[in-house]
């Protein structure tokens, strides 16, 4: 059977060959950290490296082996570990501050990228040859991994140390014509966005670092490390791969495909399923008439809906070990509405149907300790809130598809794309 050729570097990023293969054989998606434990010529001869990462980060040849312990058995010449939010263990609780560690697997130190600092110092920089970004996304904005990324990054081109992504599929797929907005404001940055791109952006990681090179950070010496096999028509389950949870509250990839939708319910006093097995898919609340706000929601989304009414009780505020009633989120069809549109438009009925329940909460984090704003942070805009309080009964399907356009995305990231469609 023919396979792909060899992959060969271009411009200092590593470009898959053209390459045809058996219809009758399912494409085999490498990551990044599989093609540099084959290849060490992808560090360009570092021999002091420090890496990005955290235990949700596996090799897709070996869904049981960490991709740390995989490099450092293939001979890469690890010295420093930074962890992200949920610490190097992906385990710590959302928001919560992580301390400076030592990896048990490999006893190596570990800096925390979230708690006391969210870049590294220069310090932690200055004996590096090279630093390696190896840590699972799940394509939405306010996922904290990318802005640990877009710190990363600022902080190498400061102290002129090459930063090499090595990429991961997007588990939502990279089809831009389901990127989903609104996108983010200026005035609306925090640490669960950074920069002018939407909710549901479609792009891998080393993407979103090539257009940061070109935007934000020009003297940034950046390399990737290319995923082979796959395609931007491919969403996780294409890929033929396991998931492994990306931290707590995201277990399987049917959280993390409607989590840019029902995320936003963090800043309200409904539980969005935390301490259940199904986080980011169960809305609710003690208080909530499941039933009505099916009713409500048939009447705002086009074709009605897919949802169905259920109980469950969290282990986690709010309503921690209160049985609630809820909304069991199913994805829309993405040809009649974005799941950002339809996250929505369920807050709209919710609000429309309980206005004496409803009500916006802080969500205190290590990067926002007083949780004020978390709704604004979240959508990056200040003037969606308003409509909810004010004018409820004017939210319709038309409105949100306004708030969640993504204006000239497409075109503004088309230069640094690196899959095929």
């Amino acid at each position: 059977m023919r396979r792909g050729k060899e992959a060969r570097p271009v411009d200092g990023m590593v470009i898959p060959a053209a390459g045809e293969q058996d219809c009758d054989v399912p494409p085999h998606v490498l990551f990044g950290v599989d093609r540099l434990c084959g290849d060490l010529s992808y560090l360009g001869g570092a021999r002091r490296v420090g890496l990005a990462t955290n235990d949700a980060a596996r090799l897709a040849r070996d869904v049981s082996r960490r991709s740390r312990v995989a490099m450092l058995d293939a001979g890469v010449p690890i010295v420093r570990l930074f962890g992200p939010e949920h610490g190097l263990g992906a385990a710590a609780a959302d928001g919560a501050s992580v301390l400076d560690s030592t990896d048990s697997l490999t006893g190596l130190p570990v800096i925390s990228l979230y708690g006391e600092r969210l870049r590294p110092t220069r310090e932690s920089l200055g004996d590096l040859d090279a630093v390696l970004f190896d840590i699972p996304d799940i394509g939405t904005r306010f996922y904290t991994y990318i802005w640990t990324l877009y710190h990363l990054m600022a902080a190498c081109a400061d102290a002129a140390v090459p930063l090499i992504v090595l990429d991961r599929p997007n588990p939502l797929g990279g089809d831009l014509t389901r990127a989903e907005g609104p996108l983010l404001e200026p005035a609306c940055r925090s640490f669960i966005g950074e920069d002018t791109i939407p909710v549901r952006h479609q792009l891998t990681l080393g993407e979103l670092a090539r257009l940061w090179q070109r935007e934000r950070f020009p003297l940034a010496s950046l390399h990737i490390v290319l995923c082979s096999e796959w395609r931007r028509s491919m969403s996780w389950p294409d890929t033929g791969l396991p998931w492994v949870p990306t931290s707590p509250a995201m277990p399987t990839f049917e959280s993390a495909q409607v989590y840019p939708g029902t995320c936003v319910f963090e800043a309200t006093n409904l539980s969005i399923g935390r301490g259940t097995d199904a986080p980011f898919q169960l809305v609710g609340a003690p208080w909530l008439d499941s039933g009505l706000v099916l009713r409500e929601l048939a009447r705002l989304v086009p074709g009605g809906v897919a949802c169905r009414a259920v109980q469950f009780t969290p282990a986690t505020p709010p309503h921690a070990n209160v049985v609630c009633q809820g909304i069991h989120v199913s994805n829309p069809d993405p040809a009649v509405l974005g799941i950002v549109a339809f996250g929505l438009l369920l807050l709209a009925a919710i609000v429309r149907t309980h206005a004496e329940h409803f009500r916006w909460n802080t969500y205190p984090t290590a990067a926002n300790p007083s949780g004020a704003g978390h709704f604004e942070r979240l959508l990056g805009r200040r003037d969606i809130r308003g409509a909810y309080d004010v004018a409820p009964l004017s939210i319709d399907v038309e409105r949100v598809r306004a708030w969640t356009t993504t204006a000239d995305w497409s075109a503004r990231v088309r230069d640094v794309l690196c899959y095929d469609a």
